[in-house]
């Protein structure tokens, strides 16, 4: 039990430091020596987690990816619509991709090609918004003559382009700037935008209560 707890550790710390020499120089300039030293461990002991660069990008990919499903899944509330989880799911995602290197990393990874096969965090992203939009059309949130299609490529694009220039500038991924999008967005959406704005914000303010009292039913 000692021997697998001191593997899962030094397995994490891996994923981690290779998460942040990716983030700094990209997969190519990256070097399993650098990310060994990194985290503090031998050659011998990364070669026998991850025999490859490959290896290592994808375990760092499967990780950001589990965060990022997992925030959709928590943005879609019970009882709360499409619209609602788009939005919330925004901000949650600006957020981790600032504050959670491995997440800022696998979007990095997604279309660098020497990263192997395995889904791409950004094509996920883009269906799940796609999704989102269709359903919100179907349940008639989007105004008329809204596209979902059109609503989807508009939203992805922003998103995707908030998490590119956000390696360089961390300004890019700040509520500030997700704000400006939907106050920009959501009044030619959908003309319930008050609605949408106010149930997204009121399940923000919820998760943020249970999150900080743990013993919140």
């Amino acid at each position: 039990m000692v021997k697998q707890e001191r593997a899962a550790r030094t397995r994490k710390a891996l994923i981690r430091a290779g998460a942040e020499v990716v983030a700094r120089d990209g997969l190519a300039g990256t070097s399993l020596t650098t990310i060994s030293a990194r985290a503090g461990v031998s050659n011998g002991a990364l070669h026998f987690h991850f025999e490859t660069k490959k290896a290592l990008a994808q375990a760092i990919e499967a990780e950001a990816l589990t965060t990022v499903r997992q925030i959709v899944r928590d943005a879609a509330a019970p009882g709360g619509g499409p619209l609602e989880a788009l939005v919330a799911a925004t901000y949650r995602l600006m957020s981790a991709i600032a504050g959670d290197v491995v997440v800022r990393a696998g979007f990095e990874l997604s279309d660098d090609p020497g990263r192997g096969g395995g889904p791409s965090i950004r094509r996920e992203w883009q269906v799940w918004v796609e999704q989102a939009l269709w359903r919100a059309g179907q349940d008639g949130w989007l105004a008329e003559g809204v596209s979902a299609h059109d609503a989807a490529s508009a939203v992805v694009a922003a998103t995707v382009g908030f998490e590119v220039l956000g390696g360089q500038d961390k300004a890019w991924l700040s509520e500030a700037k997700v704000t400006g999008l939907w106050d920009l967005l959501l009044p030619r959406l959908t003309e319930r935008h008050a609605l949408v704005r106010a149930a997204a914000e009121a399940g923000e303010a919820a998760t943020g209560s249970a999150a900080a009292d743990p013993d919140t039913p």
